[in-house]
């Protein structure tokens, strides 16, 4: 079996180096790496080339980015595709992991456990809160670098358009044909989101979008709403 790393960024020039250099044990091993541009003005894609199987520009979202990523050649050759952010870090092994576990548990679809990459007591009760909830109800976010069989991500028709709530959207569909590989191995991904704002502001701003998206509220909006947030 073979895994594809897809990659949505956008201005990513300053990390995007850093992100790649950490998949090239998986790409050694097989593994493709596809980055997914979404018109970034600071060189990204230029950085991005000589570390990464593929790099394309598609329409800036990052629904329509990991879409065209799951489109290319190198993504129809692998049997399961992984959508990583670029200000996440996998495990070392996340292939053998993702690819053994899939094949062992006769489900189609899953992510990681997640870890924030900064000290505070506050942050630790994050990353339970995270893991606990996607584990309680089977949807994960994509900070916990969601993979899926290729063969069931093309009969799920790929992540809907939305402007924000992909990934929740997707896994609410990948749950009808199989519930999530919730794995204990953790991806380390960026603080700087709850850094920035706080983390307890940041913690009510997302639940709050969450209930909002699922009592119908226009995801447009929402994102829009993210948006001034930041």
């Amino acid at each position: 079996m073979r895994l594809a790393v897809i990659i949505p960024v956008l201005n990513e020039a300053a990390t995007i180096e850093a992100a790649l250099a950490a998949l090239a044990p998986l790409r050694g091993r097989g593994a493709a790496v596809i980055v997914v541009d979404g018109g970034s003005g600071d060189g990204t894609a230029v950085r991005a080339a000589p570390l990464a199987d593929r790099v394309i520009v598609a329409p800036r979202g990052r629904a329509l980015q990991m879409n065209a990523g799951a489109r290319t050649e190198e993504a129809a050759a692998a049997d399961v595709l992984l959508f990583l952010h670029a200000d996440t870090r996998l495990p070392e092994d996340a292939d053998r992991i993702v690819l053994r576990a899939l094949a062992n548990s006769g489900r189609c679809w899953g992510r990681f456990d997640v870890r924030l990459d900064a000290p505070g007591a506050s942050l630790r009760v994050v990353e339970f809160m995270m893991n606990a909830r996607s584990r309680a109800t089977g949807i994960a976010t994509g900070d916990q670098a969601i993979f899926v069989a290729r063969g069931a991500f093309v009969a799920l028709d790929g992540f809907a358009p939305l402007p924000l709530m992909e990934d929740i959207e997707f896994c609410r569909r990948a749950r009808r044909l199989s519930p999530p590989l919730a794995l204990r191995s953790r991806v380390l991904t960026s603080a700087r989101r709850w850094q920035r704002h706080g983390v307890w502001r940041t913690v009510a701003l997302m639940w709050w979008l969450r209930l909002a998206y699922f009592l119908g509220a226009d995801p447009a909006q929402l994102a829009r709403r993210y948006r001034d947030a930041r």
